[in-house]
């Protein structure tokens, strides 16, 4: 018998008043997920909202510091190739898998949001076992082991980028902070410039590696520091903690700020009139919601998924692509300053990355958490 059978009115559907998200390791993981969570926190500030990673990624310092409660699980690499250390991952897997389903108990989570990595395949096992729903953001062109196991168990996948192969994958754009996705650089510039002490009326450009750095990039411009300030190119270059160098900038020439790390991207952002980086997802994300034109130096391991991620905004006319050996110092002389000191071309490439761009990520992978709640299809 129904409530309609006895007249009574229908139950009200309970309230989602935790949510756990899993990610970590680098910023392509903990950025959206940072995204996710104030997204959530917006629609009811009340919500319980607890992040799962790792004791050595990047989101045991970030996490925190952004104000969410972090509880850990021991880190699983599952190697790519056959191994010795391939034997000792079930005993490993199945350690992590009890700490998740742990965390999951402790916080009462309702729904379980991954973001990949190495926290989430436990993540995702331990969740399928309590039956509590599961959305899956997938942030790269091509998805990694985590989430290619993960989208087996929850038809909630949001995706960054199209042909991911993820079953149920909807292409929703990467989740970013409102620091990023509402960013008026011209607003913002006199500010940015006079942060990292820049003239604002120079033509800038931003080298970074990521939050990790990259060797190929600190390499090459350190090489190009008095031939890029000699040719009025100012250069903020965000290297990676511990891999700084001392850049000596010729007397009268553009400055050339090296800098280990930025907290406040939107700052460099805002700096910035062309951009010379990896191409993670994030980064491409962030660079064409904010309009800004890049260098694309796909990081030269992995399975390519750097690649397949600026392909997109390069056939829009929005960046360009170079291999990582290409990255030299003479390419620098030849290509990229005279694409640095042409305005017009800067500018139009510019508008190309901005009509590129997937907005409002995070609140549509909040409506996909209500939705799963809500729904409850296990």
């Amino acid at each position: 018998m129904t409530a309609a059978d006895t007249g009574a009115a229908p139950a009200e559907p309970q309230a989602l008043t935790s949510v756990l998200l899993a990610g970590g390791g680098s910023a392509g993981h903990v950025s959206p997920l940072l995204a996710v969570a104030d997204a959530l926190r917006r629609r009811d500030p009340s919500m319980r909202i607890t992040a799962l990673g790792t004791a050595t990624g990047l989101e045991a310092r970030i996490v925190p510091a952004r104000g969410y409660p972090l509880e850990l699980v021991p880190k699983v690499p599952l190697p790519r190739r056959p191994t010795p250390a391939l034997f000792g991952v079930p005993g490993a897997l199945a350690g992590a898998v009890r700490a998740a389903d742990g965390v999951l108990q402790r916080t009462g989570a309702q729904v379980l949001v991954g973001f990949g990595g190495y926290v989430c395949s436990p993540a995702y096992l331990a969740a399928r076992r309590r039956g509590i729903p599961i959305v899956i953001h997938e942030q790269n062109a091509r998805a990694g082991l985590a989430n290619r196991l993960g989208a087996r168990f929850t038809r909630y996948v949001g995706t960054a980028f199209p042909g991911t192969g993820l079953p149920h994958a909807r292409l929703v754009g990467m989740p970013l902070r409102a620091e990023i996705s509402r960013l008026d650089r011209s607003a913002l510039r006199a500010e940015a410039a006079a942060h990292f002490g820049l003239d604002p009326a120079r033509r800038t450009l931003l080298v970074t590696g990521g939050s990790l750095g990259a060797q190929r990039l600190n390499t090459t411009f350190e090489q190009r520091v008095a031939r890029l300030s000699s040719a009025g190119v100012q250069v903020l270059h965000v290297t990676g903690i511990g891999k700084e160098f001392r850049a000596s900038a010729p007397v009268g020439g553009a400055a050339y700020v090296v800098v280990p790390y930025v907290d406040r991207m939107e700052l460099a952002y805002a700096a910035a009139d062309l951009v010379v980086a990896r191409s993670g997802a994030n980064t491409v994300a962030e660079l064409t919601v904010v309009g800004l034109p890049a260098v694309y130096v796909p990081l030269p391991i992995g399975n390519g998924e750097q690649r397949l991620n600026a392909e997109g905004v390069v056939r829009a006319g929005g960046g360009l692509l170079v291999a990582d050996a290409e990255l030299t110092p003479a390419w620098v002389d030849d290509v990229l300053i005279p694409l640095a000191r042409n305005s017009e071309r800067v500018a139009a490439m510019a508008r190309a990355a901005a009509g590129s761009a997937q907005r409002h990520a995070d609140e549509t992978m909040a409506d996909l958490v209500l939705a799963a709640w809500r729904e409850r299809m296990w």
